[in-house]
């Protein structure tokens, strides 16, 4: 009897530390399975201006905040990380990309920078030197490149809006970045573009900004497949 007692109490342990082993492998699998999913996840970084910085808006209304939603709708397993700053020009951008590429590690890097080299007069070679350099930095981390073009106001001449307009897409073209050639269509050149700029006539009001997210949206989505 007492030898009987002495197995069943062996056999009971045996059971004990199969169960415990089996729940053990399945939590560590669990958590491996929860690390691919989260790595699989690419980064999307954008480094834009005051367009991409929400200034003048409510938190959450910009279209780099409405991505966030789209991608969550679209059940896309990305994460955002908007690195924008109002004010932020071609040089400043390319002086902070660096440490955000080794802080972020993206998989796609957004780059939307240019309006303020304008603003200030800056000469078009530095802004088209400034992208080109941060699109191949980007690249050559391991990220996809889209480049977001802008143009400027007829009143700053003809042949400086054409120039000024051309240097995206030429960076684009040597780069073989994807590129959205201008982030305000449909709203700037908007037969209701009055309504749909703040005060400043510079930024748009937070109803623009749906349009601007249609257009950035085709290409990104091109590049997170």
């Amino acid at each position: 009897m007492l030898l009987d007692q002495f197995s069943i109490r062996r056999a009971d342990r045996r059971h004990f530390i199969l169960l415990s082993v089996a729940a053990a492998t399945a939590a560590i699998a669990a958590s491996r399975g929860t690390e691919a999913s989260a790595a699989s996840a690419p980064t999307i970084l954008v480094v834009g201006d005051s367009l991409s910085a929400e200034y003048g808006l409510r938190r959450g209304s910009g279209w780099v905040a409405l991505l966030e939603q789209k991608l969550a709708e679209q059940h896309v397993p990305a994460q955002v990380v908007n690195a924008s700053i109002s004010g932020e020009t071609t040089s400043g951008g390319r002086s902070r990309l660096a440490a955000l590429l080794a802080k972020h590690r993206p998989g796609v890097v957004v780059i939307e920078l240019g309006g303020n080299d304008a603003l200030r007069g800056l000469p078009l070679s530095m802004t088209q030197d400034n992208l080109q350099a941060m699109v191949q930095s980007a690249q050559q981390a391991g990220a996809r490149v889209l480049l977001v073009g802008m143009q400027v106001p007829p009143n700053y001449g003809g042949a400086y809006t054409k120039a000024f307009s051309e240097v995206f897409g030429q960076v684009a073209k040597t780069s073989h970045a994807a590129l959205v050639p201008f982030l305000l269509k449909g709203v700037a050149d908007s037969p209701d573009a009055p309504n749909l700029f703040q005060a400043d006539r510079i930024h748009p009001k937070e109803e623009a900004h749906p349009q601007m997210l249609a257009n950035v949206w085709p290409e990104l989505r091109r590049l997170l497949r």
